[in-house]
């Protein structure tokens, strides 16, 4: 009787671990198959640099003055202004009212058309607010068209209202301290990696930064942390501006 056991158990025993073995290399052909086959997904707000007008100038003319993001990943929320007289380019309408809350003379805003990927006036915009597409510096999402067919197009494919520029405007601003809050306890975290990284990967660094694009424009043109890019690069930022 105990002889049985032993090889019904050790039969048993046979059998699942040729069922693990298959079910290992089914998985296995699976993960492979889905690396051969299927791609990242793309950021829907990025545009390729040859895409991407840049209207501002000077040294950190690629990045948002207000947040230092870079401005051709994020190009599709991008909007600009004259401020005080000089262009400058933001990379969403959330930095371009923290500039119009600064006090300084922001004057003829211009937005990206997501049809033709081109600046266009605000005023003459139509937004679609509440896609299903990535929102920038915002939990609401916020594209542009440079008509009202076009608006709604998108917004019956990703969802959304159709709102003009003022009504936009009006919302961003209401809203603007508590995402603002919200933004601020992010790039705080972000901060808080971008000094490990910095300590890791970057040569000494003495030079004091009003703005984290300003801080990123040095790092790029001294290669003060050869090959960082991206969030990384966007967190050694947001760091040397706020020590």
């Amino acid at each position: 009787m105990k002889k049985l056991l032993l090889i019904l158990t050790i039969a048993l025993g046979m059998t699942a671990l040729a069922q693990a073995e298959g079910m290992g290399q089914m998985g296995q052909g699976m993960h492979q198959g889905m690396h051969k086959g299927m791609k990242m997904p793309k950021n829907y707000r990025m545009v390729p640099m040859d895409k991407a007008q840049i209207l501002q100038t000077g040294p950190a003319k690629m990045f948002c003055p207000k947040c230092g993001m870079t401005l051709p990943m994020f190009y599709r929320t991008n909007h600009a202004a004259k401020v005080d007289g000089k262009m400058e380019q933001f990379c969403s309408i959330h930095c371009l009212v923290e500039e119009m809350k600064s006090g300084k003379k922001v004057t003829d805003v211009q937005v990206v058309d997501n049809t033709t990927l081109k600046f266009i006036p605000a005023e003459k915009a139509w937004y679609v607010v509440g896609s299903s597409k990535p929102a920038t510096m915002s939990k609401v999402s916020k594209y542009a068209f440079g008509t009202k067919e076009a608006a709604e197009k998108f917004a019956k494919e990703y969802g959304g209202k159709v709102l003009p520029y003022a009504e936009v405007l009006k919302m961003v601003k209401a809203d603007f301290d508590k995402e603002a809050a919200m933004v601020a306890k992010r790039q705080a975290m972000m901060a808080k990696k971008g000094e490990m990284i910095y300590k890791k990967q970057c040569k000494p660094i003495k030079e004091k930064f009003a703005t984290a694009a300003e801080a990123k424009a040095y790092i790029k043109a001294h290669d003060s942390c050869p090959g960082l890019k991206g969030k990384p690069l966007q967190a050694v930022g947001l760091y040397l501006k706020s020590r």
